[in-house]
This record gives structure tokens, C-alpha cells and sequence, in this order.
């Protein structure tokens, strides 16, 4: 159903030059054919890698024990829970479905509006293609997805991208709202009054508060949360429900203003080179099991790893400067037991296991590994502190770094680096491909794995997205239990 744009507040006429004007029309006029091939690309591979995300998810600990509360709830249902083999709600699938890609940090995220895109969007997507009356084409789907991870970095960017996460807000959680709610609203056709219906219930839903990232099970299932407020949002529009009018613009209780009181908010962001500046392609496909603002520590330790084998014993002290963000969302005084959640989150703990394993992927944020006791021999040596130099020069630096690593024998080795490596030089699809059965390898069986890849890399081919919710459905193994 569509409808056209809702009269005006007379006390407030509608500026159409406005960013939730500008947005709303762009949304709905936008078709597949006006992005290029480059953005195409990688808004499929990072499907495939949210899809490899959503796998490792599925049986977690605290995946299972959401998927029995949230089905004992939500009944049966008709609609996909990944790698169970069983169904539930339209809300109830999207909610679990995000839980799962986010749940183990695995998945990708945006360096400048962070919020990992493909836990909002596409499980939203899935739920709106299995309540659809008719067969969604695969391409239909990749316009719908585009859409959604266009919007939600942008709408990040205005309130001035990671500094949500110096101020104790979920920054993705908060936002992402707007990215589900556009990319179910691209599928439904929804025209640009019904979008700004939608962007307006979207934003009265957003929430999340980073304080979960110590020690809850809710941190994995934050972006859960968004993807079902966006389908409810853009299916509420669809069937008249009005919305918040021009959301962004609203001086009073509206988004930017609430989101970001005091802290100067920059509607421009959402439309600045909307059509021209694909974000998708600045998306980053995560290397490592761990928030984004430890990647270039990570990076910066592997280097000096190159310049010098990294032994516990020969080490005497790591050192590690970051930017105000990472500081205060990744450093915090540990303490027995730790969670595998805090683990990911938390800079020490990913340089000492790296470290001591070479790495930092699943293997390394397991219970069994987190509880070693050669961590937390070499915790004790590791300081991590805010560099107020590293704030300066606004979202797009906020991820430099300098790692030092002196040793026993009184040697010293820093790098000094301004983004990871990944921001830097973002993965060619045979990497993301790589990354999904790497992560997948042990989870489902090899015919499975590959149709998987091979529907989701010929997405533009595919008549009927229901026939990937068919081979996502089975149920996937346990990455740990």
C-alpha cells in the first residue's frame, strides 16, 4: 500500500528542501539501476558476511536461551529463526535474527556513523519477505538493502558518529532504527509521505545504552531490537499509521534535537552526497571478533609482532593510546569471571590474547579461553590510555592508535597508526567470501554453505528471496557451547 505525502502542520510548514524531505524523496525514487556496480557488490558480499554472522550467532549460549524466551512469547509462527530449524513472528524472527549477527562481534560496522548495518537491516528484510504476499526478487531485495545501509550511517554522521559512544548511548542501537525502517519501507513501495511516516515511527522507537557492554546478554540483542523496530515502523506507515513529521528538523522533542542536546547535531549529514557518495562501500567487514575500535590496536600490536615475535615472558609492559571514544567504550578495570561480551569488548584483553594466540577470532573470545589463566598473568601489564591529540580532527580520525611494546631486555617497539587496516584497505570480495567459510566451515554442511554463497553472490538473479530463508532455516552447530 502507498499513500500520498500527509498535509503539512500549517504552524510549521514542511521545508522541501529539508533533510527529512530531501531523504523521504530520494527514498522513494531510488531504484537499483542508480547505485553502481561497485556499491551493488558490496552491499551482496556484506550480506554474505552478515549470513556468515548470523550462523556462528545462532547457537550461543545466550542466542538459545533468547530463542526460548522469545518464542515462548511470540509463538510459532511462520517466520524464519536462522539455523534452528523452527520459526516464530515477523517481530519475533527479526528481533532473534539481529541477536544473532550481532552476537558475536563479528560483523561489520560503519568508522564514521557507527552501527553495524547488515544485524539491523537485514533481518528486517527477511521478515518482510516471508509475510510478503507475493515472490521478492532478489533484486528488489539488494534495492531494499541499499537503502537501509545508506540511511543508517548517515543518520549516525549527524549526530556526530562515535561520540554517541563517549556519551554512553548504543550508537547503532539508536540509529539503526532509521536503516530497517528505510530498507522494509523500499519493499513495501512505500512513497515519500508514507517514508516520512516511517522515519518518524522509527526514530520515537531508537534506544540503547551502552552500559551493557560489561557484563549482559542485551548487548547482543540491541540492533535485534532496532531491526524489529523498523519493520514495525515501516509496516505501521504502509497500513496509514502516521509518524513524527520532518523527525530530524523538530526543535522540540525531535531526533537530532533529543539525540544530540548540547553536542550541536548536523542534519546536513543525512543528505550530503545522497546519490553520489555510496556509504556502503565505506562499511568495513571486521577481521577480528572484537568492537571496532580495537582494531587498530590490533593491527598496530600484529605489526610490531612483524618487526619481533610476541612473547608473553619477553614482554614487560604493553602500552596502548587511543582516541576519547575507544577509551571509554573499550577500557575499564577487569575482574574475574570476565564474559564473552566484556572480552570483545575490552582493549587489554584482546591484545593479550592476541598476544599469546597470534589472533583474535572466535577461538579466542570462548569461555574456556577468556578464564585462561596465561591471560590474566599478562593483563597486569597491559595500560591502555586517552591521548586527547587523537580526539582532534573530527569522526574520521577518532580511530588512531599507538601501540608500544617494551621488553624485558629493555627494547622498545611503538606503531603509531590512524585507522585499522581494514578502514584502510577495505576486504576484495574473495576476502568476504573467504571470511564466510572460514566462519562457516564447521557449522553447515559444504553443499549447504555453498548455495548459500552462490545465491546471495547472484542475488540479481534470484526470483524468490524465500528460497535463501530456506537454506538459511536448517540448523546450524554450535561454535561453542
Amino acid at each position: 500500500m502507498t499513500g500520498s505525502r500527509p498535509a503539512a502542520d500549517p504552524a510549521r510548514p514542511t521545508d522541501p528542501a529539508a533533510p527529512t524531505g530531501l531523504l523521504c524523496d530520494w527514498l522513494a525514487g531510488f531504484s537499483l539501476d542508480d547505485a553502481p556496480e561497485a556499491a551493488r557488490e558490496r552491499a551482496r558480499m556484506l550480506t554474505l558476511d552478515g549470513i556468515a554472522c548470523a550462523i556462528v550467532g545462532a547457537q550461543l549460549p545466550w542466542s538459545r536461551t533468547a530463542v526460548d524466551i522469545v518464542r515462548r512469547l511470540e509463538g510459532a509462527g511462520a517466520h524464519t529463526i536462522v539455523g534452528w530449524g523452527a520459526a516464530t513472528s515477523a517481530p519475533g524472527a527479526a528481533l532473534l535474527n539481529g541477536s544473532f549477527i550481532q552476537g558475536f562481534e563479528l560483523d561489520d560496522y560503519h568508522p564514521l556513523g557507527p552501527l553495524h548495518s547488515a544485524s539491523i537491516v537485514l533481518p528486517a528484510l527477511w521478515a518482510a519477505v516471508e509475510r510478503a504476499p507475493a515472490p521478492v526478487s532478489g533484486r528488489r531485495f539488494l534495492e531494499a538493502a541499499l537503502v537501509g545501509y545508506e540511511v543508517g550511517p548517515r543518520v549516525g554522521m549527524a549526530l556526530h558518529g562515535a561520540q554517541m559512544l563517549s556519551r554512553g548511548w548504543h550508537s547503532g542501537s539508536v540509529f539503526g532504527t532509521h536503516a530497517a525502517a528505510a530498507a522494509v519501507g523500499k519493499l513495501l513501495g512505500l512513497d515519500a509521505g508514507r517514508f516520512e511516516d516511517a522515519l518518524g515511527l522509527a526514530g520515537t522507537q531508537s534506544a540503547g545504552l551502552m552500559a551493557a557492554q560489561y557484563e549482559a546478554m542485551c548487548k547482543r540483542m540491541h540492533h535485534g531490537f532496532s531491526a524489529r523496530n523498523g519493520l514495525y515502523a515501516a509496516v505501521l506507515a504502509e497500513g496509514g499509521y502516521t509518524g513524527i513529521k520532518r523527525v530530524f528538523e523538530r526543535e522540540y522533542g525531535g531526533f537530532l534535537s533529543t539525540f544530540g542536546e548540547g553536542h550541536d547535531p548536523d542534519a546536513s549529514q543525512i543528505t550530503d552526497g545522497l546519490g553520489t557518495r555510496w556509504e556502503v562501500e565505506r562499511i568495513v567487514i571486521k577481521p577480528y571478533a572484537a568492537m571496532g575500535g580495537i582494531h587498530s590496536p590490533l593491527d598496530a600490536l600484529f605489526d610490531i609482532g612483524r618487526q619481533r615475535p610476541l612473547r608473553a615472558a619477553e614482554i614487560a609492559r604493553i602500552e596502548c593510546d587511543v582516541s576519547h571514544a575507544v577509551y571509554h567504550h573499550g577500557w575499564w578495570t577487569l575482574e574475574r569471571p570476565l564474559t564473552p561480551i566484556g572480552a570483545q569488548m575490552h582493549i587489554g584483553y584482546a591484545l593479550a590474547v592476541a598476544v599469546l594466540d597470534g589472533a583474535a577470532m572466535v577461538a579466542q573470545f570462548a569461555p574456556a579461553r577468556i578464564d585462561a589463566d596465561d591471560v590474566w598473568a599478562l593483563l597486569p601489564r597491559i595500560a591502555v590510555r586517552h591521548d586527547p591529540d587523537f580526539d582532534a580532527g573530527g569522526m574520521a580520525r577518532r580511530g588512531r592508535t599507538r601501540v608500544a611494546v617494551r621488553f624485558t631486555d629493555g627494547q622498545r617497539l611503538v606503531v603509531e597508526r590512524n585507522a585499522s587496516r581494514a578502514i584502510e584497505s577495505p576486504q576484495t570480495s574473495e576476502e568476504i567470501a573467504a571470511k564466510y567459510r572460514t566462519l562457516t566451515d564447521a557449522l553447515i554442511d559444504a553443499p549447504r554453505q555453498q548455495a548459500i554463497e552462490r545465491l546471495v553472490r547472484g542475488l540479481d538473479a534470484v526470483q524468490d528471496m524465500r528460497a535463501l530463508l530456506t537454506l538459511l532455516a536448517p540448523p546450524a552447530r554450535a561454535a561453542f557451547d
